[in-house]
C-alpha cells in the first residue's frame, strides 16, 4: 500500500474556497472540489466546512455506507497525529465507485379512501351543523310568535 501524504490542520485550512475545497473527516484529508456540484446537500454545506475537521458534522448527518466509502475516492492524505486502526486502513486506489443504477421512484399510498367518501366526510358535518342552526332559528321564531 502506498504511503499517504501527511497534512497539518493549518495546511488543510488554506483550502477553503469553492475552487479549492478540502476538509478532514476521521483523520482523512479530503479534496472535494470536484464533488461540490454533485453533493446532494448542496455545495454550500461543503464550503461551510472547508478547511476544518468536519468529522462531527459528517457523523451527525448520518451518511450512508456508500457515502462513507465515497470518502476514499477524494482522500489526498491523512491528518498529522491521527492513527488509524488496522480495519480503517484502506488503500484509496482499491476503491471502486459503485455502478450507477437508475433510481427507482415509487409512492406508497396507504389511503384507499375513494374521493366521494372524502367529500362526504367534509359535507356531512356541515349538513348536520346547518340543520341544527336552522332548527334553533325556527324554534326561536316559533316561541316569539306564540
Amino acid at each position: 500500500m502506498a504511503e499517504l501524504k501527511v497534512f497539518t490542520l493549518s495546511q488543510v485550512a488554506q483550502h477553503k474556497s469553492k475552487n479549492d475545497c478540502w476538509f478532514v473527516i476521521n483523520g482523512r484529508v479530503l479534496n472535494v472540489t470536484k464533488f461540490l456540484e454533485e453533493h446532494p446537500g448542496g455545495e454550500e454545506v461543503l464550503i461551510e466546512s472547508a478547511g476544518k475537521d468536519a468529522t462531527k458534522e459528517f457523523e451527525d448527518i448520518g451518511h450512508s455506507k456508500a457515502a462513507q466509502k465515497l470518502l476514499l475516492k477524494f482522500q489526498v492524505g491523512v491528518l498529522q497525529g491521527y492513527s488509524f486502526k488496522e480495519t480503517e486502513i484502506v488503500d484509496s486506489a482499491s476503491f471502486q465507485e459503485p455502478k450507477r443504477k437508475e433510481m427507482e421512484a415509487f409512492v406508497i399510498k396507504d389511503d384507499h379512501t375513494p374521493k366521494h367518501a372524502a367529500l362526504l366526510e367534509f359535507f356531512v358535518p356541515l349538513l348536520v351543523a346547518g340543520s341544527y342552526f336552522a332548527y334553533r332559528c325556527l324554534s326561536r321564531a316559533n316561541e316569539i310568535l306564540y
